[in-house]
């Protein structure tokens, strides 16, 4: 009779827990069902992880398929929809016309865990943002940003990067690790006041779990940590992520402390000078933000914006010049036509080199780099094309299916410089053209990109022509998407255009 009792327990237990997660799975269903009727339309979401297993399968595919849902649709990354906008005209509406309204920014679980919300990049639309944001880029054009002085560092730096590229002269070789070291230099220089060698071992190591954080930043696991928490209680690629993070405030900090000993408030040397003044400055005040959680995140923010995007369109850059040598031998021609081989290019330059702008532009617009933008959230309630939508509200923008909108470009699906040619073979503007994004947190980078990837681009074309490896497999074109898109690892053979003429 005991163990009948026993038995019965068991299949009551039993049945109570499968009643349980039926009952679970009714109200989720219930709760998604509600949800979708109320936004736009989208692909549908699985129940309790949304629409993970698609974006998980194939990032490129899942993207690209967004527009067909219309101007606007509903993707399920966590429990709450994300609202993407799959058009200019959309993405202006909302983020120029409205600026104010959708220019907040969420902070996901794995964020918060990370930084908190302190700097720039993952801030709040608010106080502390505005004045974070409003310092950097008054800090930053006083050291050079927008001047003739930062296009003399990146010409400098372009001659360090075609000599260690040189290095491996008819070698194949990836060159992720030269162009990420040559991009930080120029950020490094502004904010810390000094450059590193490309034999920099501990540098070298910093930019390498920089490059691991960026795409753990996107990656499914990343996903699965802002749908479940409390994983980062427990071991896996989080906790790695996390220590990165360490590490490389532990390399600001150690400069920081540097640069106080030295510090000369008459003459700020960098940008963390001016930032270790300016928090004496203010530190009487009730309202200020400058304290040492911002500063930190702020450095973090220009090193990270400064080094990952640019360097990663320049590993594109060169693949597309392997897979179109036609493109590269035209730009070299013009390169020399206009610069020889000893001037070093400058911005001025850019109204004699229409073709190789027009190239720089369209490895930009082709690579899509950051193909969803950076995640926004409404700071009140807000109507967009019929939709109501609630005060934190998620909003993306499809950069990628902006540019490339037939509507909008000559060549939407192919890489062809002739998109930014108008009938003469001069360079044209696109308004469609919006790799770094619009309205009120616009990349606060982006003059410093715009430098550095067309002094950088026209540098190495002028001095090296590079090529596939003979024999050598083709990287798959789509790369890897995260919140970046990068190239997947590939490898190049560098010459020197100088001994062939």
């Amino acid at each position: 009779m005991e163990s009948v009792l026993k038995y019965l327990d068991w299949t009551s237990a039993g049945l109570a827990l499968l009643g349980g997660l039926l009952s679970l799975l009714l109200l989720e269903i219930f709760r998604l069902n509600s949800s979708r009727s109320r936004s736009p339309p989208g692909p549908k979401p699985l129940p309790f992880v949304g629409n993970l297993p698609q974006l998980s399968k194939d990032r490129m595919a899942f993207i690209r398929s967004l527009p067909k849902y219309g101007e606007m649709c509903s993707i399920y990354l966590s429990k709450k929809p994300t609202i993407v906008l799959n058009n200019m005209q959309l993405a202006k509406e909302a983020f120029v016309q409205n600026g104010t309204v959708f220019s907040g920014r969420p902070l996901p679980p794995l964020a918060q865990w990370i930084n908190k919300g302190y700097g720039i990049i993952m801030a709040n639309y608010g106080h502390s943002w505005r004045q974070q944001r409003r310092f950097a880029l008054h800090t930053l054009r006083d050291f050079g940003l927008g001047r003739k002085t930062v296009e003399e560092r990146v010409a400098e730096e372009a001659h360090y990067l075609i000599k260690e590229m040189l290095k491996q002269e008819g070698k194949p070789f990836y060159p992720i690790h030269q162009f990420m070291n040559a991009v930080s230099n120029i950020i490094c220089s502004i904010i810390f006041g000094d450059r590193f060698e490309y034999d920099d071992k501990r540098f070298a190591k910093l930019l390498e779990i920089l490059n691991e954080n960026v795409r753990f930043a996107g990656s499914s696991v990343a996903q699965i940590f802002n749908l479940v928490p409390i994983i980062k209680y427990f071991p896996g690629p989080q906790q790695k992520m996390r220590r990165n993070g360490e590490a490389l405030q532990k390399f600001i900090l150690e400069i920081v402390e540097e640069h106080k000993k030295t510090l000369d408030p008459d003459n700020p040397r960098d940008f963390t000078d001016a930032y270790l003044i300016e928090m004496t400055k203010q530190e009487s005040k009730e309202d200020t933000t400058f304290h040492v959680e911002n500063m930190m995140r702020t450095i973090f923010d220009l090193f990270i914006a400064g080094t990952e995007t640019t360097a990663n369109t320049l590993r594109w850059g060169i693949i597309y010049m392997m897979e179109h040598p036609d493109v590269q031998e035209r730009c070299h021609e013009e390169i020399v036509r206009v610069l020889g081989f000893d001037r070093s290019p400058c911005m001025n330059d850019r109204a004699q080199l229409p073709y190789t702008c027009a190239t720089v532009y369209e490895i930009q617009r082709y690579a899509s780099i950051v193909p969803l933008g950076v995640l926004h959230q409404t700071t009140e309630p807000a109507l967009l094309r019929g939709y109501h939508l609630p005060m934190g509200s998620t909003i993306m923008v499809n950069l990628m299916a902006i540019m490339t909108d037939k509507e909008h470009w000559k060549y939407p699906d192919t890489f062809n410089p002739e998109n930014f040619l108008d009938e003469k073979g001069q360079f044209c503007k696109n308004d469609a053209f919006l790799p770094f994004s619009l309205g009120p947190r616009v990349c606060l980078g982006e003059s410093l990109a715009k430098t550095e990837l067309f002094i950088f681009f026209t540098s190495l074309l002028q001095c090296l022509k590079f090529s596939w490896p003979p024999g050598a497999p083709r990287p798959h074109m789509d790369g890897t998407v995260g919140v970046v898109r990068s190239p997947c690892p590939f490898n190049t053979v560098c010459s020197s255009r100088e001994n062939t003429h």
